[in-house]
């Protein structure tokens, strides 16, 4: 008979608690229970792994075997199960000591899972279902993840029912995987050369970050349309959520929905005018649209020479309490500085300092103003829809200052 399986099983759960076991040992001790006293197998498992328990003082939990069969919503950190589902999305390797990592589903949620290189289990295939014995439940950033390691028994089965997800409030979702309906409300400037597309999605409930990377085959997605996202990975950063649709399988819907504004006022005066504003050159690539360098250059796309001009400003309101950042687009540029982009590109053109001409004049019209701004908060920056000029109000002025004075 062999134990191999068993003796990898039961020394994974010795050393995921910190200690070492010799593994001739384990099988030593199997080998007397099954083949000298007739005990059955998975008995035999639970003895020899309750024995080491014991002796070195773990108390956490009972030792079951290859684990309890459960549902996805019922797993718990540190435990071993076993469970019956669907892969429904596989990604790329992050690492060579990892031989496939994805979405693994059932009726009741989803969750990542991760298959160890040194673990050399067969890979499982997209859309087909398993049954997989004895893996790992652990948690990596606060996220439930499911390990197959070296003891993990996977075996293919028939089709499951009743997998299909339900959707989740944008409002309600939390790190893991999740599935919404949502329009796409906002495309961004790319940030990163592997950055396919990010922007915004919205429901009736809120909005939250998307991102798409080039890797394999994924589509862009087309502001004003609403999709249907199953899977996509649910990330958290600094207390924001954000989805990864790589993972996601995307369906087009032809309908509409009511996004909420999720829209944030704040007015104060205009203290800060940064680089990167006025007159800017983004690259003409299809899809692209990144800000270029003063040399006209694209971080994925090289030398532009044919760019698009645009207009923006990038700047910090301040109330006297807060100081918020602001991302003004042209229409509200244009509108706050009375030069629209021809007359920009006239001013750029015949004067000798070029752009920063019109970084100046910009400023000039707008630094320490008054102005009431309205748009979404993304990441700590409105991005403003609205803005407009506020009336000055000496006595707010005299209020903050007086508060101001009370703190010293």
């Amino acid at each position: 008979m062999d134990y191999s399986d068993t003796v990898e099983r039961v020394s994974q759960k010795i050393v995921s608690r910190g200690h070492t076991v010799d593994k001739s040992r384990i099988e030593q001790k199997l080998k007397q229970l099954v083949e000298e006293f007739g005990v059955p197998s998975a008995e035999a498992e639970r003895t020899v792994t309750n024995e080491l328990f014991r002796e070195f003082g773990i108390t956490t939990e009972v030792a079951t075997g290859a684990g309890d069969q459960k549902e996805i919503n019922q797993f718990q950190n540190g435990e071993w199960v076993t469970t019956e589902g669907k892969v429904v999305a596989l990604s790329s390797a992050p690492s060579p000591a990892i031989a496939q990592t994805g979405i693994f589903a059932d009726k009741s949620g989803a969750i990542r899972f991760v298959t160890w290189s040194k673990a050399n289990a067969p890979l499982m295939e997209k859309n087909r279902c398993y049954r997989l014995e004895s893996a790992v439940v652990d948690e990596f950033r606060g996220v439930l993840n499911l390990k197959i390691h070296s003891g993990t028994v996977i075996k293919e089965i028939e089709s499951l029912e009743n997998i299909q997800p339900d959707y989740t409030p944008i409002d309600d979702l939390n790190p893991g995987v999740g599935s919404v309906k949502a329009k796409v409300i906002q495309e961004w400037d790319s940030t990163h050369e592997r950055m396919l597309q990010s922007g915004l999605l919205g429901d009736e409930s809120g909005t939250i970050k998307f991102v798409i990377w080039r890797d394999g085959d994924v589509e862009k997605l087309t502001p004003g349309s609403v999709y249907s996202i199953y899977y996509a990975l649910v990330d958290e950063y600094q207390g924001r959520l954000s989805l990864n649709l790589n993972t996601a399988t995307v369906i087009p819907e032809d309908e509409d929905i009511e996004v909420t504004s999720g829209e944030t006022s704040f007015s104060g005066a205009f203290v800060h005018m940064a680089p990167g504003s006025g007159l800017i050159k983004r690259c003409p690539v299809e899809g692209c649209n990144r800000v270029l360098s003063r040399q006209n250059y694209c971080p994925v796309h090289e030398i532009q020479p044919k760019f698009v001009y645009d207009l923006r400003i990038k700047g910090w309101l301040d109330d006297g309490r807060n100081a918020r950042e602001l991302l003004i687009q042209r229409e509200n540029v244009e509108k706050l500085t009375g030069i629209n982009l021809e007359q920009a590109q006239e001013i750029a053109e015949n004067n000798p300092l070029g752009m920063d001409e019109v970084f100046l004049r910009m400023r000039d019209q707008v630094l320490g103003k008054y102005l009431s701004c309205r748009g979404r908060e993304i990441e700590h920056r409105i991005l403003v829809s609205e803005c407009a000029f506020d009336a000055y109000d000496p006595a707010v002025l005299a209020d903050l200052l007086n508060r101001a004075g009370g703190d010293e």
